[in-house]
């Protein structure tokens, strides 16, 4: 018998000597060629794929109901509860199993870019480039920091564990569980390296706002006066191609904090989807995909090594992985001032909201708390093509707090700091999905440059019939036809069906929301 199998603590795992800790980026790539975890790409980065899930499992996420935090989670069918004693059960063959193996893999440190606020966290891994994602995507530490680090939460992740749904408790064989109490998230039954950074960022959720520290799912940069800017959207909308612009300095592509000094990032690396990329339409995050970046589901040609960003055969969801640093013009550390501008970004797959609108502090929460998108195919499993779907605060999967404790720290925020706020559809124009085309990224860009550098404040506007959205009539390098939803339309009349019929679904799903001021709720379309 392995004398590993004897193992069943988490402490015996993390200090054995088979376990690997924060390897070099250099190591961690032999490592997983080595073990045929994955193979080299043309650029020098690591491609790996990951079978049968290739994006999250929503529906294979919990929250341990654990005393402490019983009364404050908002349950339901995102944060669905799990029973202590089956967590511990399972944790306890995870740990054994996890045990059996011959080497794992060690990542220690942080959660959040502003020392006074980040989380010590460290990260046990199957597999080497799991590992190797975790130390690109988290905020690594120095000699002195690792020396003294003291971890606060851990990641156990066990990828080829899967349990029997009907012993332990789970819906499926894959499980992504969170424990606030024991401080563990417990991942297993998956490939996809998606779901160690999104649990990180659901632990992070739930601590900030404690801290009096809003969290927010958005990409952030700072331009050279120090305007700070915030992009929510949830994946696929824009936030990372958006963020990464070459006048600005990026601060983080998809997950940060406000605190009362600013922004911070809480990861330290970007998590980018790569179906369709190009050089000429986003350089930055093609130069970003190179050694030491991990290439998830992209096809490679087998002669070459170059990868085929157009190809879908394995997922719509492709992604690259890579530090933030990979970025040329990043802001280090990775902490700014008070936004000036926030954006809410949409994939509007009806093609009927304006490609930006200015809104109202109530329209503003509004949206937010509307978080009104489509899912976008591969995103998460099951989804194969653009569904309308609300979620809440641009990231209800990751919040396990109420949406209103959210939405009421945003908006404070932003009559604090008298920030200006656009919604801006990265979806479909000229109509919905399947007859439309998705929105010209080049007129997207040079709607956002226009907002950041204050050229629309002064625009005349007109207000939408439908929505109520003060729509600008004019914006530098944008077609003014463009800006009217309905003129792009070759049918006027279909544009006013699936308006009122977006219109109805806006508010049905705020019904919900019966505890926020009748200005939010009046704030919402007209018809």
């Amino acid at each position: 018998m392995n004398t590993l199998e004897f193992t069943t603590t988490l402490n015996e795992l993390v200090t054995r000597e088979t376990t690997h800790q924060n390897l070099p980026v250099p190591v961690l790539v032999e490592k997983s060629l080595t073990r045929k975890e994955g193979i080299l790409t043309s650029t020098g980065a690591l491609r790996a794929t990951t079978g049968k899930y290739t994006g999250r499992s929503p529906e294979d996420k919990f929250i341990v109901e654990d005393a402490s935090v019983k009364k404050s989670i908002d349950w339901g069918k995102v944060n669905k509860p799990f029973s202590p004693e089956n967590f511990d059960k399972l944790y306890k063959k995870v740990l054994q199993y996890l045990g059996t193996k011959e080497e794992l893999f060690l990542f220690k440190g942080f959660a959040g870019a502003d020392q006074e606020y980040r989380l010590p966290i460290q990260v046990i891994n199957e597999y080497a480039w799991h590992n190797l994602f975790a130390h690109q995507m988290f905020v690594r530490p120095n000699e002195t920091e690792l020396a003294s680090h003291e971890s606060q939460f851990t990641v156990v992740s066990a990828p080829g564990f899967q349990v029997n749904p009907a012993d332990d408790g789970t819906n499926s064989e894959t499980f992504i569980i969170i424990s606030f109490e024991k401080r563990i998230v417990l991942i297993g039954g998956t490939e996809y390296a998606g779901e160690i950074k999104k649990s990180v960022f659901s632990v992070m959720n739930y601590l900030l706002p404690e801290k009096g520290i809003l969290s927010m799912h958005c990409s952030a940069n700072v331009g050279n006066e120090g305007d700070v800017a915030l992009f929510f959207g949830l994946s696929g909308t824009g936030k990372t191609t958006l963020s990464a612009d070459p006048n600005r300095r990026l601060i983080g592509d998809d997950e940060h904090g406000w605190a009362n000094t600013g922004v911070f990032n809480v990861e330290g690396g970007c998590y980018a989807k790569t179906i369709d990329l190009s050089k000429e339409k986003e350089p930055q995050i093609w130069n970003a995909i190179r050694f030491g970046s991990v290439l998830e589901n992209v096809m490679i040609d087998d002669d070459s090594r170059i990868a085929d960003y157009k190809d879908s055969t394995l997922t719509e969801n492709t992604r690259a992985a890579y530090p933030v640093d990979a970025i040329p013009n990043i802001i280090q550390p990775s902490v700014a001032g008070h936004p000036n501008t926030i954006i809410f970004l949409t994939a509007d797959a009806f093609g009927v909201l304006p490609p930006i609108s200015k809104l109202t502090k109530e329209q503003a929460m509004y949206h937010f708390l509307s978080g009104y998108t489509s899912k976008l195919a591969g995103t998460e499993r099951g989804v194969t093509s653009p569904q309308a779907t609300f979620s809440t605060c641009f990231g209800a999967p990751f919040l396990p707090l109420p949406a209103t404790v959210y939405a009421e720290m945003l908006g404070k925020k932003i009559d604090q700091h008298n920030v200006q706020v656009f919604l801006v559809n990265t979806g479909w124009s000229g109509g919905e999905y399947g007859v439309g085309s998705r929105m010209n990224l080049s007129y997207t860009r040079a709607m956002v440059q226009a907002a950041l550098e204050g050229e629309l404040t002064s625009v005349e506007t007109v207000v939408d019939p439908v929505f109520g959205l003060h729509i600008p009539t004019h914006c530098p390098g944008v077609p003014d036809q463009v800006l009217q939803p309905k003129k792009t339309w070759d049918n006027p009349e279909q544009y006013d069906i699936k308006a009122k019929e977006l219109a109805a679904k806006f508010n049905a799903n705020f019904e919900k929301f019966k505890s926020v001021s009748s200005e939010i709720t009046q704030a919402g379309p007209l018809a």
